[in-house]
């Protein structure tokens, strides 16, 4: 059975580290969605639920009622048993809900949740991943950036990154701040959220996962790339040495493993050997990539590929065509943990016409 898409139901991935904000934004998601019911599932370690006074019945059930017509449930075991259980009784009407939000642990990497969704083929076919939303705390972001690992991998998988506590630090530490997330991920946009205030169309049904949105890459970091080419006098049209590294325009100290690159040609791709090439790194490199997206030009093919990957597991659909006065041209974005840039860089190189 296929599910056509606008019947599917959206799933928002809420992550986080330990105390920055999760929490709130999801009792305000939840308290201000009106008229819309929605499916929460906790996958906390501890007994902290969402909000003691919103729960209806007993706390040890595995699904519980909440006092808006909402339904929360903790994940005690697997998250995709817990999804097909809310299918079955979504379509036996025993249960009523039109989106679903999972709140992960503030220790977790989103990454196995987000593979969740294109591992089950019943899964696949009834959810739609929507977005990755991680909510960083600007006091404590750059200790927890220096010693937790996870922190960076959630900010790497996010789709929108919401900066909470903004008030408690200065503009200067902000900005420090802002430009270390943006070093990890180019693609995700920031804002600075009080207390959970937030437009909630910022952050829910974005598509931020759907193929046929716009590769979503800051334009500062773009234009650093742009600029420094020009600073060494380069002509060409892609990144394809160590001189092109972003790295250098920002003089900060941290050496995040989580960071990212942009890999751009306005030459095409040979379609095989780009293959056998993305292949190759996937089996390789594939636990430490955590997002990969972009738009790809492809030899004798008169539309844009757009290609997107999570882990292992990376998928390309036709695009729209190229228009008449476009320059075709290929935009491809990486994320991940301690990636060889020069070996995406080269090999990528090796796989132009």
């Amino acid at each position: 059975m296929t599910i056509a898409l606008e019947k599917m139901v959206p799933v928002t991935v809420l992550t986080g580290f330990l105390g920055a904000g999760k929490t709130t934004l999801l009792k305000r998601i939840l308290s201000e969605y009106h008229g819309r019911r929605i499916a929460v599932i906790e996958n906390e370690f501890g007994p902290e639920n969402i909000d003691n006074e919103l729960l209806v019945q007993d706390q040890d059930e595995e699904i519980i009622e909440l006092s808006n017509g909402c339904i929360c449930c903790t994940v005690r075991g697997d998250l995709m048993r817990t999804l097909n259980d809310l299918r079955a009784k979504r379509e036996a009407g025993e249960l009523s809900f039109e989106r679903v939000i999972i709140e992960t642990t503030g220790m977790a990497n989103p990454g196995p949740v987000c593979q969740t969704f294109f591992m089950d083929d019943n899964i696949a076919e009834y959810y739609r991943l929507d977005a990755v939303i991680t909510v960083v705390d600007a006091k404590h972001g750059m200790t927890t950036l220096d010693t937790q690992d996870e922190s960076q991998k959630q900010i790497g998988f996010a789709d929108r990154i919401l900066v909470s506590k903004k008030d408690l630090v200065s503009d200067d530490e902000y900005e420090r701040l802002r430009q270390r997330i943006l070093r990890i991920n180019p693609r995700a946009t920031i804002s600075a959220v009080h207390f959970g205030e937030t437009d909630l169309t910022e952050i829910l049904d974005i598509s931020g996962f759907n193929l046929n949105t716009v590769l979503d890459i800051d334009p500062d970091f773009l234009v650093a790339d742009e600029h420094h080419h020009h600073e060494h006098g380069h002509d060409h049209d892609h990144d394809c040495d160590e001189h092109c590294d972003h790295e250098h325009h920002n003089h900060a100290p941290h050496q995040d493993s989580v960071s990212a690159f942009v890999f751009k040609s306005r030459r095409p791709f040979d379609p095989d050997r780009l293959e056998d090439f993305l292949g190759g790194v996937v089996q390789i490199y594939g636990p430490d990539l955590l997002r990969y997206k972009g738009i790809i030009y492809l030899k004798g093919a008169n539309r844009r590929m757009l290609f997107q990957g999570v882990h292992m597991m990376m998928g390309a659909e036709p695009g729209k065509p190229w228009l008449g006065k476009e320059k075709p041209e290929t935009k491809l974005v990486f994320i991940g943990n301690n990636l060889p840039k020069d070996v995406f860089m080269q090999g990528l190189e090796q796989c132009l016409v």
